[in-house]
């Protein structure tokens, strides 16, 4: 591949740190295997990773795992994707992180962080999340105000704590959040393995819709408050969400091991060979590994993609939702209405039980 066809560099990289997390959460985005993803490589090579990430157009290095402040070195790591001149945003379930660590990371750089939330109780939160955390995540938020720092408070909404939205954007106010995420399960990893104890119903996210939209009306009439974002779980939307922006264009993830993906879950799907950056730079990675450039753009497509206008747009959808629910990552996501086997979503969305399968 020439300079001149390369595709543009990643604005956004996802430094998956680690795969260890004191949390248990029925919807875990990191594999199901996650014990086997050792982690390989020290503050030294992800300060590597951040120069050669920033040299390729990469502004904004979210810091995430797992919980990455399980690694004793995350100082390090601040310091270095300050000293790469990336934006550092730290992705933490507030759990074993403590307020005065946190006054280190700030010291050291860090510019912003979003705490999960597995509801607005204790008691709820603490039974989702599997452990003992409400409150000392509810200390962090606090801590992150006080040091000047962004926060974001984000809660992986489902079946379980869709009713929670109204007591959800009341907390995210009292602690002066500045951004709210209400994001609808995405059935990938630990949460497909759950998705019949978290698929919501319509009736609940058109409620909690309606509750977001009026939140949003009073901030218009002048009322303060969080940005709020809420997210529709692709199987009622009908129309497939460009995962990550697109297959290799926005965003770049770094996992535990070095490989480099275009997304979270792409390393498990078979065929695909990703490099690691342990052995290549983050450019060769980017531009040159086979399996990063299997389904960017869209020469790749099969009918219906292939000839529909929206294929720019959402650039078929998620591959890995294809492999995961049909055996075949080129075919169109079946959260496509116009999908031959959109059916599979449809019946899903009936599926139901009372018990998670919490990620251990």
């Amino acid at each position: 591949m020439t300079a001149e066809t390369r595709t543009p560099g990643p604005l956004n990289l996802i430094a998956e740190l680690t795969y260890r997390c004191p949390l248990q959460c029925p919807y875990c985005s990191n594999p199901i295997d996650f014990r086997n993803y050792r982690e390989s490589l020290s503050a030294e090579d992800w300060g590597r990773v951040f120069e050669e990430a920033a040299a390729l157009g990469v502004v904004h290095v979210g810091l995430t795992g797992g919980e990455p402040s399980t690694r004793r070195d995350l100082d390090e790591i601040v310091e270095r994707a300050v000293a790469a001149d990336l934006y550092p945003h730290l992705i933490t379930a507030g759990v074993p992180l403590d307020p005065k660590r946190l006054d280190g990371l700030a010291e050291r750089g860090l510019r912003s962080v979003q705490v999960s939330i597995q509801d607005a109780t204790p008691e709820s939160s603490d039974r989702i999340a599997g452990t003992h955390s409400f409150e000392q995540k509810i200390a962090i938020c606090e801590r992150t105000v006080e040091l000047g720092l962004a926060l974001t408070l984000n809660c992986v909404l489902h079946r379980d704590n869709l009713a929670s939205v109204p007591d959800l954007i009341e907390l995210a106010e009292r602690l002066r959040a500045d951004r709210l995420e209400l994001a609808n399960t995405q059935f990938h990893a630990w949460a497909l393995k759950n998705r019949a104890a978290l698929m919501p119903t319509r009736a609940q996210l058109a409620e909690a819709s309606a509750v977001v939209r009026a939140a949003q009306s009073r901030q218009d009439a002048g009322r303060p408050g969080p940005t709020m974002l809420f997210v529709l779980p692709d199987y009622y939307s009908d129309r497939p969400k460009p995962c990550m922006g697109g297959w290799g264009r926005l965003a770049v993830v770094v996992d535990p091991t070095g490989r480099v993906l275009p997304c979270h879950e792409a390393g498990e799907l078979p065929g695909l060979e990703f490099w690691s950056a342990m052995d290549h730079s983050i450019a060769d990675c980017w531009n040159e590994a086979p399996g990063m450039r299997a389904y960017r753009g869209t020469d790749w497509m099969l009918e219906p993609c292939r000839s529909c206008p929206e294929r720019e747009r959402d650039f078929g959808g998620c591959r890995c939702q294809a492999f995961r629910l049909l055996g075949d990552a080129s075919l169109t996501d079946p959260a496509c209405a116009l999908s031959p086997n959109h059916d599979r979503i449809v019946a899903a969305r009936d599926e139901s039980s009372d018990s998670f399968v919490p990620r251990r």
